[in-house]
């Protein structure tokens, strides 16, 4: 390849960065709280809640993220479709654009969204459950509501604890994006994938994984940060 075609290249990679970046910032913000609230209700003492916490947790580490992606953009036409679809959900589904934009990236959010929930339940849950049970009955005799005791208390040390694993999983949701250009998606590893036959060299591909390698290389270095920060116990 020239090095016009280079600088063409990786201008038109730039463009397709946002995307992204969109569904990784998009993916943690529902993911996160989503994923303490499954967390809460998988250590529910109703037995019927946390049975039915358990089996969604089960399904979404269970099975590829991959798969999910695929099923959450082809439900809807195949709900349409199917002749015995109850008529609440035909009607509600009914309006909904499967052609537009919009519709790709929202199954799309949705299917990273429930994935990453369940792994940061399992996260936020080893975290909560890792607290002397002792604290909560000193923050009782002190007053302290039970809610005041989990923000106060309970959640600055759960998320001291948390973050080393939950690092793990952002930077793994980084890489896990590029599957997005299965769907399709237009983001930076589709882009690439079409540009691949067009200059016939791999190169599209290897500017794709420098993206990935930054990416992931600088959050490395912000969560080495905020584990420090949070170290305060040296």
């Amino acid at each position: 390849m020239t090095k016009e075609q280079i600088g063409t290249l990786f201008k038109l990679m730039l463009e397709y960065i946002p995307p992204t970046l969109k569904i990784f910032g998009f993916t943690l913000l529902w993911s996160i709280p989503l994923g303490m609230i499954v967390a809460l209700l998988k250590m529910c003492k109703f037995k019927p809640i946390s049975w039915l916490t358990n089996i969604y947790i089960l399904i979404m580490r269970g099975t590829p993220l991959l798969l999910q992606l695929i099923v959450a953009q082809y439900s809807v036409p195949y709900l349409l479709k199917w002749e015995g679809c109850p008529s609440f959900i035909h009607s509600l589904l009914d309006g909904v654009d499967i052609r537009s934009a919009s519709y790709t990236f929202n199954m799309l959010l949705i299917a990273f969204v429930l994935n990453y929930a369940a792994y940061f339940a399992e996260i936020f849950r080893g975290g909560i459950e890792a607290i002397p049970k002792g604290q909560y009955e000193a923050a009782g005799a002190l007053g302290f509501s039970r809610i005041q005791t989990f923000f106060r208390i309970i959640l600055p040390q759960v998320i001291k604890r948390v973050v080393p694993a939950s690092s793990n999983e952002i930077i793994t949701l980084v890489k896990d994006t590029s599957l997005a250009s299965a769907i399709p998606y237009m983001e930076i590893m589709y882009i690439a994938k079409k540009q691949v036959p067009t200059y016939a060299s791999l190169l599209p591909l290897f500017m794709a994984g420098v993206f990935y390698f930054a990416f992931a290389t600088v959050l490395t270095l912000l969560f080495g940060f905020i584990e420090k920060k949070l170290n305060y116990y040296k």
